[in-house]
Order: structure tokens, then C-alpha cells, then sequence
């Protein structure tokens, strides 16, 4: 399972298989390069010491893939030190294609936190965004600092993560709590070892104010933006910094600010434990179903009891990693994100129980975002550095975990325990938070469209309920379905409302329902 709180929207890659392209890295911008054609006009007037960053200019190049360009952004490193160091920020383009006259930048963000904003530019958004909304915005993404492109965090090598992945995170005794423990504390102890000097700086409010460089550079007088999952996170704290400097904002599965690490991971438990339940309920009325045919409670049940039985026996997958119960919830947890992946799941739970491990281990490696040639990208790394910066932990002890062990079982009798002791990892970061959970409300922002998805996973409905809520100018749009997150996802309805409010900048009525 994973280790942390994940609400990426990104990896999809049993539905998407093949998406997740590599793109260009954010070196030297001098080979190649154009002068960039932004118009001055929107850059505002920053701090003093901030002055050089918003009027630095992007020195644009081919990065390998055709139609989009490539740059570095630089970006104070510490913001309260902005005289001092500077991070590079990887950042692609691809220009607005036409007809009509073009609107600016659609920055996009696909989650994670870890995610690559570039890489789902290069492989969706930039060509798989509607034609009308790609003709009239040049579409644009920066990685994270930390993230991908962007000096990524780094904290364990291929085989250290193999056995990172592979520790019981459904501990039966106190020699497996500690085990688990130790695993923790390994893992931040790399991330330390390998990316100290940036661990304290790849908050989502540091990222934020990369935004508005971003923007500045531009040359847009306001920031136009799609995130998805995360994203919708990082999105809103760009509203609450900057209101004034927001435009068209879509945050497409959210996620809600108010709440403490502990509820948010206890809350995403039963979204997973819906959407389980919404599979299962697909699962028994399917001749191929491995869980039976009879009830979903059944089906429950046999579910529970293969994870039992692959914790105590786990299962040959032909490589040197066999497949025991975390590696199997994780493969089984990745198809929760798509139900286009549900008759993959079927099939790889049916080779699993028969004796082979091999296909639900590669949908785990897919969830990490692990190479056949055992490397990982770094996606689990900075998922953790962010997170553990923007909230407190939820837990600082095993003794802690346990007694809040029945809330998350009753929250989801498969995967509750698991979930529970994977909101441990933060209890033992190096680095202190510098976030906590707060209303975010954006005072004097524009229409903000807050879109949730009833049977989501990741980011349960009642968290895009809640930011709408909250936000001063948010307006709720609903899907009425499975899956995590909605636009693009086959809902003319919510397609032809988001597409409107990103092209016309009119927003759907609030309550709208799809």
C-alpha cells in the first residue's frame, strides 16, 4: 500500500497505459533557444527582493516532443530568504493553435502531490484538452519544486524502495509495528540524506508563489488554471494568496483544507471503501468475477480473505519479489482511481489467487510509477516531502495508531488498518511543518468551480461539498459517478460546463449535477 496520504489524479496508468511520457528536463535553456514573446503588461509589481524573479525571461526551446517548447524558471528557494539561493523550475508550453482570439495561459496540474504537471502536458492536456479551450490558450505547466523536473526529492534507491514497498503495513504483533516503524523512519532518513537542502521548501504555499512568478513571466494579469485532485489543493491556496490575481480556476476533485491529517486520511479510507464497494457490486454480476457472484458482502469477505492468505504465504509473480498483502492492496487500491480498470483487476485478482502474482504486481508498479528496470521516479518521494511539510502528522506512534485503528476499519472494513498505519510515515519527518489545516475562503477571487465526483476514491464528494463552501466565489459542479475526478472523463455535461466557464468565463450555477 502506499505510505502516505495520495490524491493524485495523474496515474491512471491502467486506464491510460502509455500517457506518462517523458518530457523535457529543466537544464541549461540555451540550446535552441527563442526570446520569450510574452507581453510585459501582467506582471505585477513585486517585493523588492522578489523584482528579478518576476521579471526574469523564459528563454523558450524545443524539448523533443512535437509542438510543445520547453524552459527554466528560476524561483527563490526560500522565500523569507529571497536574496539568497534560487531553484530551477522546469516549465513547457504549447502554444495556443487557433482559431480565435487567445485568452493566455491554462496552467494545468494533475495531482499527487508529485505528479508531473509536464509529463501530463505533454501526454494529455496539451493534446487531449478540447480543441476550442487548446486553440485559445496556450497551454503550460511548471513541475513542483521537488518534483520530476524540478531538483526532485530524492530518498531511497531502487532496491531500498522495493523493500520499502514490500514492508507489512497491516502489522500483526509488535516485531511488525516496529518494522514498520523502522521503514518510516528509513525513508525520511534518505530523503534527508539525499534532498536536505530542499526538503524545507516544497510546501504547497511555496509552490503557490512559483505560480504567480510563473504567471508574471507570462505575462498574464491573472492566473487561469485547471488542477486536478492536489491540484485542486494548490489551486485554492493560490486563491487565498493572491484573490486578486486569480482568473478562471477549475479544481476538478478537491480536496478540503480544513481538515487535520488524521480526518483527511480517515475520510479518503471510506472514499476507497465506496469505490470497493461500487466495484464489487460491478464484480458480482460479472461471469469472471474471483470474488464470487453471490453478494458484495461476500465479495468483501473474500477480498479480506486473500490478503490474509498472501500476507501469510505470499505469492510467485517469475521475478525475485513475490507478492504479499502490500503489494496486493496497492495493485488492487490503483484500480479504485478508474473504473475502465476494473476488468484488469478482475483478472489480475483471479491469476493472484490461482497462483500468480505477476499482474497484480505490475499494477502496483504502475501505482509507484516503478521502471522494469527496478528505478522509481520520484513521485512517492516528493508525495511525502510536500504532504509532511502542509500538515502536522496524524500519528507520532504506534500506540496512537492503534487506538484509532476501529475508526478506520469502520470507515473501511478492507483497507482500514492498512490506511491507518500508512498515517504514521509524517510522525517521523525531519523537518517540522510549516502548514496547518484552516478554511480557505479567497476573499475577492473570481468564480472559482469546485467539481466532485459522488463515488470518488481519492478525494470523497463531501471534500469538493466542503471547498465550495468555503471558497467566497466557488461554485459546485457534480458527476454523479465513479472514478476520481470528472472533467475529461466522459461527461458531455461536465465537459460542456467546464469548457464554457474556461472559454466564456461564465460558471455553471452552483448545485449543477451531471
Amino acid at each position: 500500500m502506499d505510505t502516505r496520504r495520495l490524491l493524485r489524479t495523474f496515474a491512471l496508468p491502467l486506464a491510460t497505459a502509455g500517457l506518462l511520457l517523458s518530457g523535457c528536463s529543466g537544464g541549461n535553456a540555451s540550446t535552441g533557444a527563442v526570446a520569450s514573446d510574452a507581453p510585459p503588461s501582467g506582471r505585477a509589481a513585486p517585493a523588492a527582493d522578489l523584482e528579478p524573479y518576476y521579471t526574469q525571461k523564459l528563454a523558450w526551446r524545443d524539448c523533443g516532443v512535437p509542438g510543445f517548447q520547453c524552459a527554466t524558471m528560476k524561483a527563490p528557494l526560500d522565500y523569507d530568504d529571497a536574496d539568497g539561493a534560487s531553484i530551477d523550475l522546469a516549465v513547457a508550453r504549447k502554444k495556443a493553435t487557433g482559431p480565435g482570439e487567445r485568452i493566455g495561459s491554462l496552467l494545468v496540474n494533475p495531482g499527487g502531490p508529485g505528479g508531473s504537471a509536464i509529463g501530463y502536458l505533454q501526454a494529455y492536456a496539451g493534446i487531449g484538452y478540447p480543441a476550442p479551450v487548446r486553440a485559445r490558450y496556450d497551454m503550460v505547466a511548471v513541475d513542483p519544486r521537488g518534483v520530476a523536473r524540478s531538483e526532485p526529492v530524492e530518498c531511497l534507491t531502487g532496491p531500498q524502495m522495493d523493500a520499502y514497498t514490500q514492508v507489512d503495513q497491516t502489522p500483526d504483533d509488535g516485531t511488525e509495528a516496529a518494522e514498520l516503524t523502522t521503514a518510516f523512519k528509513d525513508f525520511a532518513a534518505g530523503c534527508e540524506q539525499r534532498s536536505g537542502a530542499i526538503l524545507p521548501h516544497v510546501s504547497t504555499v511555496e509552490a503557490a508563489r512559483d505560480m504567480d512568478i510563473l504567471r508574471a513571466v507570462l505575462g498574464d494579469e491573472k492566473l487561469h488554471y485547471v488542477g486536478a485532485s492536489y491540484g485542486t489543493f494548490l489551486g485554492a491556496t493560490y486563491a487565498e494568496l493572491f484573490p486578486d490575481r486569480t482568473g478562471r480556476l477549475v479544481l476538478d476533485g478537491a480536496l478540503d483544507p480544513s481538515l487535520p491529517a488524521e480526518e483527511l486520511n480517515r475520510d479518503q479510507t471510506a472514499g476507497f471503501e465506496t469505490a470497493f464497494q461500487a466495484f464489487a457490486r460491478d464484480c458480482i454480476g460479472q461471469p469472471d468475477c474471483p470474488l464470487g457472484t453471490t453478494s458484495v458482502a461476500d465479495a468483501t469477505q473474500q477480498l479480506k480473505d486473500f490478503f490474509a492468505e498472501v500476507d501469510a504465504r505470499p505469492v510467485p509473480t517469475g521475478e525475485t519479489r513475490e507478492l504479499g498483502e502490500s503489494l496486493a492492496t496497492t495493485g488492487v487500491i490503483a484500480a479504485m482511481y478508474d473504473e475502465g480498470a476494473w476488468p484488469q483487476l478482475r483478472s489480475a485478482l483471479a491469476a493472484a489467487m490461482a497462483g500468480d502474482g505477476a499482474p497484480l504486481l505490475a499494477m502496483a508498479d504502475s501505482y509507484y510509477e516503478r521502471s522494469p528496470d527496478g528505478t522509481y521516479a520520484n513521485l512517492m518521494f516528493a508525495n511525502a516531502a510536500v504532504n509532511c511539510l502542509d500538515l502536522p502528522a496524524a500519528f507520532t506512534s504506534t500506540e496512537q495508531v492503534e487506538k484509532a485503528v476501529p475508526a478506520f476499519e469502520k470507515a473501511s472494513p478492507v483497507f482500514g488498518k492498512g490506511f491507518a498505519y500508512a498515517s504514521l510515515n509524517c510522525g517521523f519527518w525531519p523537518e517540522e511543518a510549516t502548514g496547518t489545516a484552516h478554511r480557505i475562503e479567497a476573499e475577492g477571487a473570481a468564480p472559482i468551480v469546485v467539481v466532485g465526483t459522488t463515488r470518488d476514491p481519492a478525494t470523497p464528494y463531501k471534500w469538493a461539498e466542503a471547498l465550495a463552501d468555503q471558497l467566497s466565489s466557488g461554485t459546485l459542479l457534480t458527476y454523479e459517478g465513479d472514478g476520481h475526478t470528472a472533467y475529461g472523463r466522459g461527461s458531455d455535461c461536465i465537459d460542456t460546463a467546464i469548457n464554457t466557464y474556461l472559454l466564456e468565463g461564465k460558471a455553471p450555477e452552483d448545485g449543477t449535477r451531471c
